[in-house]
């Protein structure tokens, strides 16, 4: 597996370093703190078809989660592109389950039909 090339942390000013651990820390703490405590967390936006297809299908197999929801296309993208930022994961939903990211829609519901996720829920 290779994984994406990313701007190595010494070709950042210590200014830069420190914007990047700023930016909408609220929210990044937020969203870890709850992907640490909860079994299964979806991290999502109104409006987003693919949000709303993951949730069912987690509502249909009788799995329980945590929904956190931040915007719609019209707002909270600053918001949502400091999650994107510090999963590295680049749609939503963002699937995590005990405390790994297995993906969006797509994933959870391979995840669903292969067993996966319930591997994972141990």
């Amino acid at each position: 597996m290779t994984s994406r090339s990313l701007l190595s942390e010494d070709k950042r000013t210590p200014e830069i370093a420190e914007q990047i651990g700023r930016f909408h820390r609220d929210i990044v703490d937020q969203v870890s703190a709850t992907v640490e405590r909860d079994p299964v967390v979806v991290v999502g936006m109104a409006q987003n078809p693919f949000v709303k297809k993951a949730r069912q299908a987690l509502d249909q197999a009788g799995i329980s989660y945590t929904y956190l929801e931040y915007g719609s296309y019209f707002g909270m993208w600053k918001q949502r592109l400091a999650i994107k930022m510090w999963s590295g994961f680049p749609t939503f939903p963002q699937v995590f389950v005990r405390g790994t990211l297995i993906g969006g829609n797509a994933e959870t519901r391979q995840a669903l039909a292969d067993g996966s996720l319930k591997k994972l829920l141990g």
